[in-house]
């Protein structure tokens, strides 16, 4: 498909076409795990300006949606040994994007909580991801962007099972 846009010829690639043997399962499933894999990989590549290490920042977002909570619980949440949890916590610490206090109740531990400028990192990386995807999804055509919609639904309907 040739198109014009701003003046020049861009030439935009036909949708794949597929065969029926690579939409049996066990093909597809293999696809589909390393197609969701490098996307995924080049979406974590868009960073806010603390350019966070994808743990680091999996913390932040955490707290962000859940609150406030305890270094030994994000070790459990990230599947991370709790020294490496305290260090990341102290990074983020160091960074302002994260505040630990006392534990209300147990004088043994401390939480953490996400700061204003946490906030604004997970803002504004997810807004660089969204957009980098959006410019992504903007070059394909109208029926390409309709595909993708049914199988976001769909991938989300797997990942929910």
């Amino acid at each position: 498909m040739l198109t014009v846009v701003s003046g020049a010829p861009e030439i935009i690639e036909p949708t794949p076409t597929v065969s029926a043997s690579e939409c049996r399962p066990a093909p597809l499933a293999a696809a589909l795990r390393v197609a969701l894999a490098r996307s995924w990989r080049r979406v974590r590549a868009e960073r806010g300006a603390a350019d966070l290490p994808d743990v680091q920042l999996s913390i932040l977002v955490r707290l962000v949606k859940h609150g406030t909570t305890t270094p030994g619980e994000i070790a459990e949440f990230q599947r991370i040994r709790p020294p490496s949890a305290t260090r990341a916590v102290r990074h983020l610490e160091e960074l302002g994007l994260a505040k630990r206090e006392a534990h209300p109740t147990d004088g043994r531990q401390v939480v953490v909580s996400v700061t204003e400028a946490g906030r604004e990192e997970v803002r504004e990386t997810m807004r660089r991801r969204d957009a980098w995807l959006a410019r992504e999804l903007a070059a394909l055509t109208p029926h390409e962007r309709e595909i993708l919609a049914k199988a976001s639904a769909l991938l989300t309907r797997i990942a929910e099972s």
